[in-house]
């Protein structure tokens, strides 16, 4: 690693490479030395040296400094009003779900002007901006699986654009994600309500409650939830009701659970009062998703795009920031290894009748056991060598084989009851993540969906597919119908090709602006949490 020492000179040439067009227009020209260049003959001030040797460990800090002729921004008359608009922005990081403690508010109120002051003032900058154009945390250090990188702004010109507004204060305000997402999530944080419910109330059973069933259980459950304003009317108050169904799923939207009007398990424990499942669920996972709605602010949402939010079990396609299409969805399991990741990428084709290339891991997990036990067995895959043969299995010795040095991959063709079914949707990634048909269509009469290998399988995959190309043919149905009637494996691209979001959102307003909580069922929102948390989330902790 490089030694510190080094890092005031390499802030100070960054410094110089950046005043480089200044320098030329001056006259000045770089020395000469057996035919290498060498280092212009600048002439810095005592202050200007300083300043490029304090921000030196800030590279867009020295890019900013650099072009800015090593002049400060945070000091005298002029600097004064960019002060007030950073202390102003800070005071109003709470909306956007974090502390203003993690901007320093006591070491900016204890400096005066000078030098001091000016670093203090351009970090806090620096963190803000950073914080409102690409998130607090790198996603995938709250878990690898995360595999989103975020288009982080250039924080130097974001910078020189705070200096040279006209009302840096307003300029500041504008930095934060402005998608109706983000503006709803900020809302909703806002008007948390109150749903503490009185200790001395007493306390509603272990069950699961639905509509239809009776019990002495259910009196106190109504008591509680009339405490704090969701109440429900009924002539036989032991009667778990659509009316009662209706408050407790009010109640759940309230606290930040699955809206399902099911009294289970976590639902009473919101309840009564329970520290692991106190109301603050709600505000946390509001906080988690307006972090991720930053870790999305280089993309452009208003451009049309398939967006798959996967604890929502929903694939949509969005346009202008309307949606036109909407699907259910299949994805991976909670197994570790089978959860679908989250990025985004550039959805290129429909593929329609497609192969199966059975992926290794299953092929050697799975397959490989079974064709030890019976040669014979899955016998509709196809067994394939390195050159894209099928091979005979009465060739081939599968017992001599492991995990590491089996030598063949197994394909399915196209049919009916093909894994990938009759379509699938290219977006060429390493991870080899797709959306796609599927032969097992009662899946999606379920409430819960995780249950692929890690790809996202679609309800109605026709009708996405239609949807895609209906921006490339006035036919687009009609297309799609006869590359299915071809009977054999064809790619139609996209043209032009459509970006596509695989999310996680827990927390997510709908069409109406209302929010929408569902389950976290891979447990990424409470890994995310400790993360922000110990990056300035928890009051008590110091953050770098």
């Amino acid at each position: 690693m490089r030694s510190r020492r080094f890092l005031p000179v390499i802030g100070l040439l960054m410094a110089t490479v950046a005043v480089q067009p200044a320098i030329a227009q001056s006259g000045l020209v770089p020395g000469r030395a057996a035919g290498v260049a060498l280092a212009p003959q600048l002439h810095f001030t005592s202050d200007e040296m300083a300043l490029a040797n304090a921000v030196a460990d800030r590279p867009q800090l020295a890019a900013f400094y650099g072009s800015h002729g090593l002049r400060p921004i945070f000091q005298g008359e002029d600097g004064d009003r960019l002060r007030k608009a950073l202390h102003q922005a800070i005071r109003s990081a709470p909306r956007h779900g974090l502390p203003v403690e993690r901007y320093r508010p006591e070491m900016l109120a204890g400096v005066g002007q000078g030098l001091q002051s000016e670093v203090i003032h351009a970090s806090v900058l620096l963190r803000y901006l950073r914080d409102m154009t690409g998130g607090v945390i790198r996603p995938s250090d709250a878990d690898p699986q995360i595999r989103r990188q975020v288009r982080r702004a250039d924080i130097s010109g974001l910078i020189r654009a705070f200096v040279d507004a006209a009302d840096p204060a307003s300029y500041l305000a504008s930095v934060a994600p402005d998608h109706p997402a983000y503006l709803a999530l900020q809302d909703a944080l806002a008007g948390a309500p109150d749903l503490t419910v009185p200790d001395h109330l007493p306390s509603v059973p272990p069950a699961i409650w639905r509509v239809g069933m009776r019990g002495d259980g259910v009196l106190p459950l109504r008591v509680r939830l009339e405490s704090i304003g969701f109440s429900a009317q009924s002539q036989d108050p032991r009667l778990y009701d659509a009316a009662l169904s209706d408050a407790v799923a009010r109640y759940q939207g309230a606290a930040g659970l699955p809206a399902d009007g099911v009294a289970g398990p976590q639902t009473i424990a919101a309840l009564n009062g329970d520290p692991a499942a106190r109301s603050d669920r709600r505000s946390r996972r509001l906080m988690v998703a307006l972090e991720r709605m930053r870790w999305m602010a280089g993309e452009d949402l208003d451009a049309r795009h398939v967006w798959v939010n996967i604890p929502e079990y929903t694939a949509r396609i969005m346009d202008g920031g309307h949606e036109v299409f909407r699907t259910r969805v299949v994805v991976g399991k909670t197994e570790h290894d089978m959860r679908t990741p989250e990025f985004s990428d550039q959805m290129e084709y429909v593929v329609v009748n497609p192969r199966w290339n059975v992926p290794r891991s299953i092929t050697v997990k799975e397959y490989l056991p079974r064709l030890k036990a019976n040669r014979y067995a899955v016998s509709h895959l196809d067994v394939i060598d390195g050159r894209g043969n099928v091979v005979a299995r009465d060739r081939v010795d599968f017992a001599r084989y492991t995990a590491s040095n089996f030598p063949y991959r197994m394909r399915q063709k196209p049919s009916d009851d093909n894994a990938l079914g009759l379509v699938k949707f290219i977006f060429p990634n390493p991870w080899n993540i797709y959306l796609h048909d599927t032969p097992t269509k009662h899946l999606f009469s379920q409430s819960r969906r995780a249950y692929s290998h890690g790809c996202v399988r679609v309800g109605d995959p026709f009708d996405l597919a239609t949807q895609l190309l209906s921006q490339q043919s006035q036919d687009p149905r009609g297309m799609f119908d006869r590359a299915l009637a071809r009977d054999r494996e064809v790619w139609l691209q996209l043209t032009p090709n459509v970006p596509v979001h695989l999310v996680y959102f827990t927390a997510f307003p709908d069409e109406t602006g209302q929010i929408r909580f569902f389950d976290d069922i891979y447990g990424r929102d409470a890994a995310i949490w400790d993360r922000l948390q110990a990056a300035g989330l928890d009051l008590n902790s110091e953050s770098d």
